[in-house]
């Protein structure tokens, strides 16, 4: 059954203000917005996608809590970056996989930012060890990547970081070099403001991660943790 959609216009109002007023003097001022308008809706959402993300597998995780759950906390980790912004000026929800204790295991992600919105799918910036897993698995068995990565395509486009040349121990002229340079192994499709904030967003957004299960699916098995 699909679920109600929790996000407002509020929850996009806070989100822009808070790019403007990105100290926390503005921030605990305006605390209640942040809990009304953001943070409940998105424990919300999480807690009515639970049940769908079991069927589309039972090895992912929809915790709704902001402090070691799917919610991502708001706080910037600023410790060593030139940006000392205390706030993150985006909503991030990641479904991880019950193995991973981070975001760099493959997972299904909801990204909220006014006009920058995207569902993602996949694993982000893996460990080299990981890495390496990855690419083994490719060059192994290449049909089996090439249906993973094509089943997905039709409403992602593949997207991350990739190295300018073939990562050392594989030929620059193989037939894949293009994705065994990738660093991330990411699926992302865009979504407007207006498509957030829609009625059926819910639903667009389950179907959204089934028809992006083949890749998750694919990079399960290539880093050995059960789908």
């Amino acid at each position: 059954m699909p679920f109600a959609n929790p996000f407002s216009p509020e929850t996009f109002a806070f989100v822009r203000d808070l790019t403007q007023h990105n100290d926390r003097d503005w921030f605990q001022k305006n605390k209640s917005r942040y809990e009304r308008d953001v943070k409940e809706p998105a424990l919300a959402f999480i807690t009515e996608f639970g049940p769908h993300l079991r069927k589309i597998s039972p090895h992912f995780l929809a915790i709704p809590k902001a402090q070691g759950g799917s919610l991502f906390r708001i706080h910037r980790d600023t410790r060593f970056a030139a940006d000392k912004s205390p706030y993150k000026t985006h909503v991030g929800i990641h479904f991880r996989h019950a193995a991973g204790a981070n975001a760099h295991t493959p997972g299904f992600y909801l990204h909220l930012q006014p006009g920058e919105s995207f569902i993602g799918i996949g694993q982000w910036q893996p460990d080299s060890p990981t890495l390496r897993k990855i690419r083994d698995a490719m060059v192994a068995k290449p049909k089996d990547w090439t249906r993973a990565r094509d089943a997905f395509a039709k409403g992602f486009e593949l997207a991350g970081e990739s190295l300018k040349k073939a990562p050392q121990g594989f030929p620059p002229d193989h037939p894949l070099v293009e994705d065994l340079k990738r660093k991330d192994f990411i699926g992302a499709a865009t979504i407007a403001d207006a498509e957030v904030l829609a009625a059926d967003f819910p639903k667009r957004f389950v179907e959204s991660c089934r028809e992006g299960a083949p890749l998750v699916r694919w990079l399960c098995g290539a880093v050995e943790v059960p789908f």
